[in-house]
């Protein structure tokens, strides 16, 4: 039985909201994949990111409040699918877009840049296009900005980064349904490889923004400063199936910066509180030591 517009914008919202559960700012969308409400402002007005307080503010309407989000999607009873916003707290989320289309091979292009650059991509949320496409969720730091960029890593991978959105699975467009690759829709959005992370923000100069692993000299002001703060925020954001990864991810860049006896302690606590034993956590932040620390 074909599904109807009005039931398309029902499980669009019911998708939304299971969504942002799990702290996802979502958005309504319309088929064509663009934010479902028009901009309720003039093209010569001043650029507005919903100050104002009316919606139409594209990816600024991105909320986890259901009750605003059920408001949004009534404001748009159009609306067959919806937006997941990137770079937000707590998941600090990075889209990897892998395109298929016009004869790239966006996925090999990927994996050309891994061995290059030695990264792989750990086991995430993958979100199958309906042109068989590939969208890869991956979490960044919080004190991280990742830029949008289309084909600037190489042909066919676009980024998803502050400012931008993903299509969430379960959305109806109008060129079919987004849904999650088998076997990754129960996972979180795993942290992005260091390496990547790199080449995601070019520019970055030595001692600011992503840290260089081994870099000497590389100061965050201890365990206080901003950056230990930010770390150990990111551990406190794990949902289970991810505390692991996200600690060990964390301890890592700790010992890169030089921060990482200053900021053992703070994270063993993290990671505590979000339901590892402290031998587990302990064990991580050493395998974190070992695996940073730079050759005798």
């Amino acid at each position: 039985m074909a599904i109807t517009d009005r039931q398309a914008a029902t499980l669009a919202l019911a998708h939304a909201l299971s969504a942002a559960e799990r702290g996802l700012a979502v958005l309504p969308l319309s088929r064509t994949k663009l934010p479902a409400l028009r901009s309720p402002h003039r093209p010569e007005d001043p650029p507005c990111h919903g100050t104002c307080g009316r919606f139409g503010h594209g990816v600024y309407d991105a909320s986890t409040d259901p009750v605003r989000i059920r408001a949004l999607f009534a404001a748009a009873p159009w609306a067959t699918g919806y937006g997941i916003a990137c770079g937000l707290p707590p998941h600090h989320l990075i889209g990897v877009d892998l395109d298929t289309k016009c004869g790239t091979d966006a996925p090999g292009a990927l994996r050309e840049l891994g061995l290059r650059h030695l990264f792989t991509i750990p086991p995430t949320v993958v979100v199958v296009t309906p042109s068989g496409g590939r969208h890869l969720w991956l979490t960044g730091p919080p004190d991280v900005v990742i830029p949008n960029s289309a084909g600037r890593l190489a042909p066919g991978i676009d980024i998803r980064g502050a400012g931008g959105y993903l299509v969430g699975p379960g959305s109806r467009t109008a060129h079919g349904v987004y849904g999650t690759a088998p076997g990754t829709g129960h996972l979180f959005p795993a942290p992005c490889p260091l390496a990547l992370l790199r080449l995601l923000v070019p520019g970055v100069r030595r001692g600011r923004g992503v840290p260089r692993a081994g870099a000497e000299g590389v100061s965050s002001a201890g365990a206080d400063g901003a950056h230990g703060r930010g770390l150990v925020r990111f551990v406190l954001a794990a949902h289970e199936g991810q505390r692991n990864t996200r600690l060990f991810w964390a301890a890592c860049r700790a010992y890169e910066n030089g921060i990482g006896e200053a900021l053992t302690e703070p994270l063993v606590a993290a990671a505590v509180r979000t339901g590892l034993t402290e031998r587990e956590a302990r064990s991580t932040v050493a395998s974190a030591a070992r695996m940073s620390r730079p050759p005798a």
